[in-house]
Parts: C-alpha cells; structure tokens; sequence
C-alpha cells in the first residue's frame, strides 16, 4: 500500500494578507474561500492545499507563543527535473525570494524556502530512483554525511543556461559536508 499523499497545509498566522500573497505568488495558488478568519487555497483540483487562521482575529490579545503558534519543520514538494527546480529558483529570485539552504541531500537536490511566518519549504527534485536513493542512505558515503553538501544555486542556474544535462546537474557536487543550519530549527 502507498503511504497517504500530502492534502493540505494549515497555518495558524499574525501576517494574514502577506501570507496569502506569498502563497500566490510562489505557488501559483488561488483562494477558494476567505473571510476575515480563514482562508482556503489550492493549486490544482484538490478542495484546498493551504489554510490560514487568522491569529490577530482568534485570538488577538495572546503573541506568547504557545497554543496556535506552533508551525512545523518543513514541507516538502517534488519537482519532476533539476530544471523546473532552477526554473523556480530563477522565478523567485526575481521577486526576492531566495533559499536559505541550497543543498544536495546525495538522492535530493534540495532548496529551503521561509515563507514570511518562518515556515519552511523544501523544493526538491530526485537524483536518483528510489531503490539508488535507498542503497545510498545505507551506505559509507551517507554515514559519514547524512545531511549533504552545499551549493551555490547561481552557478547550477548558469550551468543550466550553458546546456549542462540532467545529470551533470543532478550529480552529487564536491565540498565539505553540511552542518543543519540553525534557520533550519535544529539548534
């Protein structure tokens, strides 16, 4: 049986409107219902894939960051090849919208997004199948480096551009090993 398939996102938010732009303009998303509390939002034939509560409504007095202001680590989202990922790196660069952590995760080319609430969003794409990736993980090369090795996504865009393959894009760069940064909450 195959595991369940991502439905939807729920962000509880003191940043409501700002929030909803973010979600358009990176995602494509479009709204399916809003009130001054909640808004629903999708970006394909799914009901909703994103929901925002508006905190400064719920519960306008409390900021202390308990009950409600919990969000999670990441979520993450596949693309189909390295350049509809630079494609999208392009794209939101252009509207200032840069990773916090471009990295190669050995068997995911990987870049981490902040929204402007400090949820974080991984877009990745596949280096290798799923049986490869699994061999990967239980082998020497990730024991000794289960996080990857960091990239500069303006020189993997500029290969792009010069005609570089599939592979050569995908292909595991040469560097030191990377340490979890402390933006990623694992400090």
């Amino acid at each position: 049986m195959a595991p369940p398939r991502l439905a939807h996102v729920v962000f509880m938010t003191r940043q409501y409107d700002t929030m909803i732009a973010w979600y358009q303009e990176v995602f494509g998303a479009w709204v399916v219902h809003e009130d001054p509390v909640l808004t629903f939002m999708t970006y394909d034939n799914e009901h909703h894939r994103f929901a925002f509560a508006n905190l400064e409504l719920l519960k306008p007095d409390s900021g202390d960051g308990k009950t409600g202001d919990v969000g999670v680590n990441h979520v993450a989202f596949t693309l189909d090849t390295a350049a509809e990922l630079l494609d999208t790196y392009e794209r939101l660069k252009s509207k200032g919208i840069e990773p916090y952590w471009p990295i190669h995760h050995g068997f995911t080319l990987s870049l981490y997004y902040r929204d402007p609430d400090g949820n974080r969003h991984e877009f990745q794409v596949e280096s290798c199948s799923a049986e490869d990736a699994n061999e990967f993980m239980h082998g020497e090369v990730f024991a000794a480096n289960p996080i990857g090795v960091m990239f500069d996504p303006d020189e993997l865009l500029a290969r792009y551009k010069a005609g570089a393959s599939e592979d050569e894009l995908l292909a595991l760069p040469k560097g030191e090993p990377s340490l979890l940064p402390v933006e990623h909450g694992f400090n």
